[in-house]
């Protein structure tokens, strides 16, 4: 079901990915609605699945997961099957960010928060050749972080 959004509803999803925890009446004041039509459009944005949720970005350095890898994975076979049994055990792998099923080089792009190389190279050999139908895998260990969980340009 595609929703159109009026400029009101635009305003409110910036402020919400700006700052999650900004209080309704701040957010109303600032789209210029009054705070109970500011709270049922919002109600509304997360009924209608446009918010999925509100969550804090933790400082991923402060708690000791500060490398930061993507693995690219290749599957031995491309069939609903094998695609279905990689993607519920990675679901299992606690320090995985992100999988998606990507067009090129490889099947799957996994995105992988470790404390450093050592622990990476531990989770490698213990779980991620270990996976459903995994060939082949290439690690690329992020440098520098330029650009990271940006908010949606609406």
């Amino acid at each position: 079901m595609s929703v159109e959004l009026d400029r009101i509803d635009q305003k409110i999803l910036r402020l919400l990915q700006a700052d999650g925890r900004m209080a309704n009446a701040e957010i109303a004041e600032r789209v210029g609605t009054s705070a109970a039509t500011c709270h049922r459009r919002i109600q509304r944005l997360f009924a209608d699945g446009f918010v999925r949720a509100v969550r804090a970005l933790i400082d991923p350095t402060r708690v000791g997961r500060g490398t930061l890898v993507f693995v690219g994975v290749v599957l031995d076979r491309s069939t609903p099957e094998s695609f279905s049994e990689f993607e519920a055990a990675v679901r299992a792998i606690p320090v995985l960010l992100d999988c998606h099923l990507v067009a090129g080089d490889f099947d799957y792009m996994l995105k992988i928060r470790v404390s450093d190389m050592a622990d990476f190279n531990r989770l490698h050999s213990a779980t991620l050749i270990g996976l459903p139908g995994v060939r082949q895998t290439r690690t690329f260990f992020v440098m520098k972080e330029v650009i990271d969980n940006a908010p949606l340009d609406l």
